[in-house]
């Protein structure tokens, strides 16, 4: 197949650009490299297989081709608090556009959205018929409602037009090929242990999350596209962990002499997070095969031999 994949030099994209490739795709990135980087996609070329495009799915696209699969991951995270305009235009307008192509390609629509959806949940664990408790004027909104309005659009494509959507509502990935400064909790409390430094743990750290490892997320994903399944669907680890233990097994692991820094707490902090897969389990017969100490370990490893970003 010829895939399309949007922020396809970015963590996340990069490692499902791998995988396409690795199971005989044609890949067509684009990603405008706002936080994307060449390095994550630079070994894919040999392949020939693989086609990189710099371009911001806002603007206008380029001719580039008929797609089987458009996957849409293209969205700045750290990024949404200092650009929350771009954030909600690349949620609003590149997803329309990116929605229009499949449309006219008759391809397979898969949308890469959000935990944050959920917002600061009141259901625990999170499942995909709760609708959430989400501020629109807090400093992450530009983030979570630019999803939230990217489901809308694409569920409002496959009513009136027919397009064949999927959703896929991700939790808190990591893995190698995270930015060190990216804001994920994973990468800055491993690159801070490594280097010694305090890791910055915010409130008391009883708020929990739940880390999927991105091998695992990816799996999902694969399987999502391969499906007819066209609804919202969790994918993450059912695993959750308060963030002050999270900060200590990453010490231990480094064997960092790193200590903890307690923090205020941010506005609009979700107090718990944690996904129920059940639908996952059963519509995708999917769930993660990592564990954290493992994810850790491997993630740990990347960044004692990556360069220095």
């Amino acid at each position: 197949m010829r895939v399309l994949v949007t922020g396809g030099a970015g963590f996340l994209g990069s490692h499902l650009a791998q995988r396409l490739v690795d199971a005989g795709h044609h890949v067509v990135c684009l990603d405008d490299l706002s936080s994307g980087r060449r390095e994550n996609i630079e070994h894919l070329a040999a392949s020939g297989r693989f086609t990189f495009l710099e371009c911001d799915v806002v603007g206008p696209l380029p001719e580039c081709g008929a797609f089987d699969r458009v996957c849409h991951l293209a969205s700045p995270v750290a990024a949404c608090v200092e650009r929350p305009i771009a954030t909600l235009r690349t949620g609003a307008e590149g997803t329309r556009r990116l929605l229009d192509l499949a449309a006219e390609c008759g391809a397979v629509f898969l949308m890469a959205s959000t935990s944050e959806v959920y917002g600061d949940p009141d259901v625990h664990p999170q499942v995909e018929t709760y609708a959430g408790s989400v501020s629109p004027v807090g400093p992450r909104s530009s983030y979570n409602e630019a999803k939230r309005f990217a489901e809308a659009l694409t569920v409002a494509y496959a009513r009136r037009r027919g397009l064949s959507v999927r959703i896929a509502r991700i939790f808190n990935t990591y893995g190698p090929m995270m930015r060190p400064d990216d804001g994920r909790v994973v990468s800055t409390f491993i690159t801070r242990a490594l280097e010694g430094r305090p890791l910055p743990v915010f409130g008391t750290g009883e708020q929990t999350r739940s880390f999927c490892y991105v091998s695992d997320t990816v799996e999902g994903l694969m399987r999502l596209a391969e499906s007819d399944w066209d609804r919202p669907v969790n994918l993450g680890s059912a695993d959750e962990v308060r963030i002050l233990d999270l900060a200590r097994q990453v010490i231990e692991l480094t064997g960092s002499a790193s200590e903890i820094a307690f923090a205020p707490l941010p506005e609009d902090d979700p107090v718990r997070r944690r996904p129920d897969i059940r639908l996952a389990r059963r519509v995708l017969e999917w769930q993660p095969t990592v564990s954290r100490p493992e994810g850790l370990r491997r993630t740990i490893a990347y960044y004692r031999q990556a360069p220095p970003d």
